[in-house]
């Protein structure tokens, strides 16, 4: 079993529920953090010490106060770490549901498994805790139900739509992403972003940005 990990998650009641199955699987050492910035401090840390985290387990949404933080939700403290430890085990744990956002944190962010917070999430979560430590991959919690292997088919979000509008009114990639910020609007990282664009160019067989926003409105989702 594993013999380090870091638990992400701002709510406590949830917190103490995943450090108990952790004890319950007899991992050794378990820290937990409230905030994505001292997770990555942590992971570095780790690193430097030559005591490094075998997995981590984060939520996605992270609620913001009075603290002043760089990183602001579960999938930019995942793109922050496999900078520094691109091989360590990733787990979500989330109340997140949307097939298309579920499956670029397992195409672009290299995550291990997928659980959602629910009924039975404590039983899939341990679950998916064993199944990531013997090396399975694209672990679903059980309530989940799409096909990965299913290239033609995208779903057309709320999120996706922001894209498309910014784009259509001029925005550039990185002036995307500092908006996406300023909105708490997930993932915001240019590299995300830039991946979303380019399937949508796929899904909706455009040749460019340009002609991708003449098709979008012509569907007229901008």
């Amino acid at each position: 079993m594993f013999k380090k990990v870091l638990v992400a998650e701002d709510l406590d009641s949830i917190s103490i529920a995943v450090v108990q199955v952790l004890e319950e699987l007899q991992v050794p050492v378990i820290h937990h953090v409230k905030y994505c910035d001292e997770g990555l401090l942590k992971v570095k840390k780790a690193l430097a010490d030559k005591e490094p985290y075998d997995l981590v387990i984060t939520d996605l949404s992270f609620k913001s106060d009075h603290r002043k933080v760089n990183l602001n939700s579960g999938d930019e403290l995942i793109e922050a770490i496999n900078k520094v430890q691109p091989n360590i085990k990733k787990i979500v744990f989330s109340i997140e549901d949307k097939s298309y956002r579920i499956k670029s944190l397992f195409n672009d962010l290299g995550i291990n498994a997928y659980v959602t917070k629910g009924r039975n999430s404590i039983s899939e979560l341990r679950n998916a805790i064993k199944s990531a430590f013997n090396n399975e991959e694209k672990i679903l919690s059980s309530d989940l139900s799409f096909s990965f292997n299913d290239k033609a088919l995208i779903e057309i979000e709320s999120y996706d739509i922001s894209i498309l509008k910014l784009l259509s009114q001029g925005y550039i990639l990185e002036s995307i992403s500092k908006e996406f910020k300023n909105l708490s609007i997930t993932p915001n990282g240019t590299s995300s972003i830039e991946k979303r664009i380019n399937k949508l160019k796929i899904y909706f067989k455009a040749n460019n940005n340009v002609h991708l926003i003449a098709i979008a409105k012509d569907f007229g989702l901008v």
